[in-house]
């Protein structure tokens, strides 16, 4: 019993040293410390989170380019609505 302990401390614990000194080892502890991406990867956020908002600025454009088309035909209904069908002017005339 003694003898599989010390087995699993060696190992166990020579992997977590190995995991500790690596990238992913160095982005835990970053998470656990409280920081947040440095250098190349905050970059990166930074370059998306302006792409979303002008992504969002021309959904917002968008619409109200709908909006307005909406109330344009709607304004062509009420003005279709209240002609007679024999005051309609012919097509293309």
């Amino acid at each position: 019993m003694e003898d599989i302990l010390a087995i699993l401390l060696i190992f166990g614990g020579g992997t977590l040293i190995a995991v500790s000194f690596s990238p992913i080892g160095k982005a835990i502890a970053a998470r656990i410390r409280g920081g947040g991406p440095t250098g190349e990867a905050a970059q990166h956020l930074l370059a998306e989170v302006d792409d979303l908002r002008a992504q969002v600025a021309d959904v917002d454009q968008l619409r109200a380019e709908v909006a307005e088309l909406h109330e344009r035909v709607d304004f062509a209904e009420r003005l279709l609505a209240k002609k007679p069908a024999g005051e309609l002017a012919p097509p293309g005339g």
